[in-house]
């Protein structure tokens, strides 16, 4: 992806989210320069990965397979192996209409997913072989707001505003946006993009960036190398 359409993303994805009535925390409008001079004081971002997350998943088609997420807080992978602490993850995302996120599952994650506003979030699920690889005859049940639903392999489960459904780790699903675009909400358990999705396709997790123009932000992806 370019760095040019990464920064228009981000204008566009902060103005949507404004428009639910969200807002983002204060350190989603610093610049790079002032992350790197505040270095000392943001650990917790970085080690955390709070921030901008706009992937292409490497594939150069943002429109058709991709997905806007923001990391709003993020608890220690340590705590979550103790039993204790800080456990826990929250986002928001945006999945544009008809643009695809992957079929992909987690190993540790339990995530739920909920339709904070928009159009219909549609979820694609199927279950896991024993070895929790993908089956395509495997169905399983899931929760929709507390109430158990059974799912079909490769049912399509479309979630209205205000909707949501918890994911366990195991559960294979992919999403897109059905008439429109969707304002997403995940609460999970600790995050862990680098090492937790496991597509079906090869593909990456984060994009590859062309750097046409600065940055307005930073992604996370850029900690390493930038900060």
């Amino acid at each position: 992806m370019k760095r040019s359409e990464i920064n228009a993303i981000m204008a566009e994805a902060g103005a949507f989210i404004r428009s639910f009535g969200f807002v983002l925390p204060p350190f989603a409008n610093w610049s790079p320069e002032e992350m790197r001079a505040r270095r000392g004081q943001i650990d917790g971002i970085v080690s955390g990965r709070l921030g901008w997350d706009i992937t292409d998943y490497g594939q150069g088609r943002y429109g058709e397979l991709g997905l806007f997420l923001f990391t709003l807080r993020n608890g220690r992978l340590a705590d979550l192996k103790r039993g204790g602490g800080m456990c826990y993850a929250e986002k928001l995302l945006i999945s544009k209409r008809d643009q695809l996120s992957p079929m992909h599952r987690h190993h540790l994650k339990a995530e739920d997913i909920i339709n904070r506003g928009g159009a219909t979030l549609a979820i694609e699920l199927f279950g896991s072989a024993p070895d929790g690889s993908f089956d395509g005859a495997a169905g399983g049940t899931v929760f929709c707001d507390g109430i158990a639903r059974d799912f079909s392999p490769g049912e399509v489960l479309m979630l209205a505003p205000g909707e949501s459904v918890t994911l366990m780790p195991g559960d294979w699903h992919a999403f897109w946006g059905e008439g429109g675009d969707v304002l997403i909400g995940e609460v999970s358990t600790v995050n862990d993009d680098e090492t937790d999705n496991w597509f079906r396709e090869p593909i990456g997790r984060f994009a590859e960036i062309e750097e046409d123009v600065a940055p307005t932000h930073l992604l996370v992806s850029d900690y390493r190398t930038w900060l």
